[in-house]
């Protein structure tokens, strides 16, 4: 499944929409951590979200006869957006349901966008579970957020490029929610660059990750906490899951590091602070998660010295 993963990942064609986003030092929190630290700038994409890769890698391979049907997903952030901006460039229906909670500018971001919205539930199991119903009745393509290979692969070329911008590179943070981002870059790295080391950072009233860890397999998590509500998800995706328990090309242990970093509201708030000091961005709470886990994990194992990617 790797290799195959990793084939996928050098075929995506996410660069018909999204753009190679840079990899910037953070010079200021480098000094005070006594790392070198640097920012994969995903919150510069037409979408402002690394979203936009795996949506669109998923859409545009489509066979043409199912694309002139449309597309559906459920979402209330970032993957709606790169959905609805996948089915404008390539010119098709796209429809996202979102929980008629969803606040409205993100509804009114989507419709910018070109998306057609449908308010569906409460909740996003609940529009979700309508999505799916939806799709089949219609005979439209779900578009999974996140448990799908050729969605995973999308946005696994954000591996790719870590490596092209800095072969140096030592360990690389991400923030998981159903596992599909770190699925990708973990696939790529292990197989091409087994030497990294890529850290999962969870907040810590949503790790379903760490609960699939200690579990053994996947658990669903009683209840997710909705401060970071880009990785709010109670259980991680089953196709993410295989990925990540994969092993490296060198079998020298897990593609994706059995520790996972949890991280707390004050940490997460901490973090979008010394990001907005760096390079005054603002970054939504789930963006700033990973640099909360470099601090937290330099700290713990007194880390110094070491070229390391948020």
């Amino acid at each position: 499944m790797l290799s195959r993963l990793v084939r996928q990942i050098l075929q995506a064609t996410v660069y018909d929409v999204a753009i190679e986003t840079p990899l910037e030092a953070a010079p200021r929190i480098s000094e005070k951590l006594n790392n070198n630290i640097r920012f994969k700038r995903e919150d510069l994409q037409p979408v402002f979200s690394f979203k936009l890769r795996g949506a669109y890698n998923r859409i545009s391979q489509l066979p043409r006869a199912q694309l002139e049907r449309g597309v559906i997903t459920a979402s209330a952030g970032n993957h709606a957006q790169g959905v609805a901006l996948s089915g404008k460039k390539l010119g098709i229906r796209a429809i996202i349901v979102m929980p008629k909670t969803t606040p409205d500018i993100k509804v009114q971001a989507v419709k910018r966008l070109g998306g057609e919205v449908v308010l569906h539930g409460d909740s996003f199991d609940v529009a979700n579970k309508y999505a799916i119903q939806r799709a089949a009745e219609d005979g439209m393509s779900f578009i999974p957020p996140y448990d799908d290979e050729m969605v995973m692969a999308g946005q696994g070329t954000i591996g790719n490029e870590i490596l092209r911008q800095w072969r140096d590179v030592d360990y690389v943070f991400v923030a998981v929610g159903g596992g599909g981002l770190i699925a990708g870059v973990a696939a790529y790295l292990g197989d091409v660059a087994p030497h990294v080391k890529v850290i999962p950072v969870e907040y810590d009233e949503s790790a379903c990750l760490k609960a699939a860890f200690e579990a053994g397999e996947r658990v669903v998590l009683p209840q997710v906490g909705l401060f970071a509500d880009g990785t709010a998800v109670a259980q991680i995706g089953e196709k993410p899951f295989e990925v990540i328990q994969l092993q490296k090309s060198d079998n020298s242990g897990p593609i994706v590091e059995r520790e996972v970093v949890l991280v707390n509201t004050d940490e997460i708030c901490a973090a979008i602070k010394d990001t907005y000091d760096e390079c005054r961005s603002i970054v939504e709470p789930s963006g700033a998660m990973a640099l909360a886990g470099i601090k937290k994990y330099i700290e713990k194992h007194e880390l110094i010295g070491q070229n390391i990617v948020s």
